[in-house]
């Protein structure tokens, strides 16, 4: 097999998003073993580290699992369908995908500190937004308010100003979703992956309940590099449309 050429960027994100790719292709088969790490720094010309991480990255996103001394297999269960975006709407992704980089630096620490910082005031408001998030799904509604109010809450309890600041001055931009008017997640499919997004967050309030500055760090990121994988997935496929069409 030739070897693959990247563009510039993170190795590891882009073996990510051609293993994924595979993986809902059904060229990785679900309930089967992955090819052997070796297999993997061959056919892609990178390092072990960098196999290694983009592993990592499909285990966090629950593409994958490890068996001890087997191997790395594909999950069968469904994994979660990435965003549907129509035409009119491309313009807006790579500026989506942008203000999530952005979101990666600022909201990992935020939720780091948070985990150190937080009082009894900041986890009411992080379980009151978790439980407008949870009764908006249960009845097929979006909870983009609550979402906001769940991440703006972290920032205040990182105890720095700064935060919350930058948080309240960027707004509703952090939400990709509240950019696309044609986002075509209906019916159940719409449900889990809502349902999925509260599974998220749900992780994150647990590790600053926990005082786990680190879990807290760690939750978020899988959170933020989810939307952002779900997100530049949606725009691949409305490319691929066009040019079909």
């Amino acid at each position: 097999m030739p070897r693959i050429e990247f563009r510039r960027g993170s190795l590891s994100e882009q073996i990510v998003t051609i293993m994924r790719q595979r993986i809902q292709a059904g060229d990785y088969p679900r309930g089967e073993k992955l090819p052997t790490e070796q297999d993997l720094i061959e056919e892609f010309g990178v390092s072990r580290t960098v196999v290694r991480e983009a592993i990592a990255n499909l285990k966090a996103g629950g593409l994958v699992s490890t068996r001890q001394g087997v191997g790395v297999f594909v999950q069968r269960q469904v994994p979660l369908r990435s965003f549907v975006i129509d035409d009119p709407d491309l313009k807006l992704v790579n500026e989506a995908i942008a203000v999530l980089e952005l979101r990666v630096a600022l909201e990992v620490e935020a939720a780091g500190l948070a985990a150190g910082r937080r009082d009894e005031k900041h986890l009411r408001q992080m379980r009151k937004a978790m439980t407008a998030m949870v009764e908006a799904t249960e009845a097929g509604e979006d909870a983009i308010q609550a979402d906001l109010a769940f991440h703006r809450s972290i920032a205040e309890a990182s105890g720095n100003v700064h935060f919350l600041q930058l948080f309240n001055y960027l707004g509703e931009l952090l939400i990709p979703r509240t950019k696309f008017e044609t986002f075509k997640i209906t019916g159940a499919n719409r449900e889990d992956y809502l349902k999925h997004l509260n599974q998220e967050h749900a992780a994150i309030l647990a590790a600053i309940e926990g005082k786990a500055p680190e879990d807290a760090r760690t939750a978020m990121r899988v959170h933020l590099i989810g939307s952002k994988d779900r997100l530049t997935a949606g725009a691949a496929i409305a490319a691929k449309v066009q040019l079909v069409e």
